[in-house]
C-alpha cells in the first residue's frame, strides 16, 4: 500500500532513491515515477516537492555541491601549511568526493542541468568553484604580477584534469596499475611546472 502525503520527509527519501536509481541508471536513466516507486509513494506525492525529475537531480546535485564545497575548503585549510600542500589537497579530496558520493557527483556532474536553472544549486557549486580557484591563485603569488597565469583558468583545468581520472575510474577504463591519486598528481605537475608554478625538482 502507498504512504501517499503522509510518508515521513518525503523529499529526503526522494533524493534517496533518485540516488539509488543514479547508481543503476544514470542520472537520466528513470523518471520521476520510478523515484516515487522507490520511495513507495504515489506520483502524485512526488509533485507537492518536484516539479519534473531535473528539479529532483537539482536538489540530489545541490546536496552534493554542498558536501563537496565542505569537503575542499576542510582540504584547502586557508593555504596550509604551504600553498602548494593545500592546493594538492584539494585535487585529493576531489577524488575523494567522488569516490565515496558517486552518485551526487553523477547528479552534478553528468546530468547536464543548466545551473543557472536553480539559483541554490549555483550558489553552492560556485562556493567549490572558488575555493578551487582560492588554492589556484595562492600558487602564483610569488611571480609578477604580468606573469600570473589566470586563477580561474588554472582551476578550470584542474577541474577538468580530474573530472577525466574520475571518469576512467568510474567507468573502469583505467590502467589500475597507477592509483587515481597518482595519475593526477603526476599530470598536475606536469601542467604546473609548464606554468612555472613548480620548481624543476617538483
Amino acid at each position: 500500500m502507498k504512504r501517499g502525503y503522509h510518508h515521513g520527509n518525503l523529499r529526503q527519501a526522494l533524493v534517496e532513491a533518485a540516488l539509488a536509481l543514479i547508481a543503476e541508471k544514470g542520472p537520466q536513466g528513470f523518471t520521476l515515477s520510478e523515484a516515487a516507486k522507490a520511495a513507495d509513494v504515489t506520483p502524485a506525492a512526488v509533485y507537492r516537492h518536484f516539479a519534473g525529475r531535473d528539479d529532483l537531480l537539482a536538489e540530489v546535485a545541490r546536496q552534493g555541491f554542498d558536501i563537496f564545497a565542505a569537503l575542499l575548503e576542510y582540504a584547502y585549510d586557508n593555504g596550509r601549511p604551504t600553498a602548494l600542500a593545500a592546493f594538492e589537497a584539494t585535487g585529493r579530496a576531489y577524488l575523494a568526493f567522488a569516490r565515496k558520493y558517486p552518485g551526487h557527483y553523477q547528479a552534478m556532474f553528468e546530468s547536464g542541468l543548466p545551473p543557472g536553472a536553480y539559483p541554490e544549486l549555483a550558489a553552492v557549486a560556485t562556493r567549490a568553484r572558488l575555493t578551487l580557484e582560492t588554492a589556484a591563485a595562492g600558487l602564483s603569488q610569488h611571480l609578477p604580477a604580468e606573469r600570473r597565469p589566470p586563477a580561474s583558468m588554472v582551476s578550470a583545468h584542474v577541474r577538468a584534469f580530474s573530472h577525466g581520472v574520475v571518469e576512467l575510474f568510474m567507468r573502469d577504463q583505467a590502467d589500475t596499475r597507477f592509483p587515481p591519486e597518482d595519475l593526477l598528481e603526476a599530470g598536475l605537475g606536469i601542467y604546473l611546472r609548464g606554468l612555472g608554478l613548480l620548481p624543476p625538482d617538483r
